[in-house]
């Protein structure tokens, strides 16, 4: 095998070994059906509301509190990631509906 044949195939590597790792977290930006983003960045979230706050972090979950001045203030919101591109939360303790995420589309500016 020449060494071109070997940088190919390390820098294939390299790249699926990123895209997978995406894949199997939570963070990133997420969209959903109705208009609402919000982006998680490790213990990190910007919430639906524009605030940028702390929460608990799992590669696969994330959970809040909803802070002051936003719909709901003081409950719980639990997300927790179904695929690679759908996450689903929950919000207050009693047993609200689900929410449906998406990942963003990425957009050019």
């Amino acid at each position: 095998m020449s060494n071109r044949s070997l940088m190919f195939l390390v820098a294939a590597g390299i790249w699926l070994q990123a895209d997978v790792a995406r894949a199997d977290a939570i963070d990133g930006d997420w969209c959903s059906t109705d208009g609402k983003r919000m982006s998680i960045r490790a213990e990190q979230i910007t919430t639906p509301g524009g605030k940028q706050i702390s929460g608990n972090y799992s590669r696969h979950a994330f959970d809040y509190v909803v802070p002051a001045g936003e719909e709901g203030a003081g409950e719980f919101v639990n997300i927790i990631l179904q695929s690679e591109y759908l996450a689903l939360s929950r919000q207050g303790l009693a047993g609200g509906p689900f929410r449906e995420w998406h990942r963003c589309k990425d957009t050019i500016s």
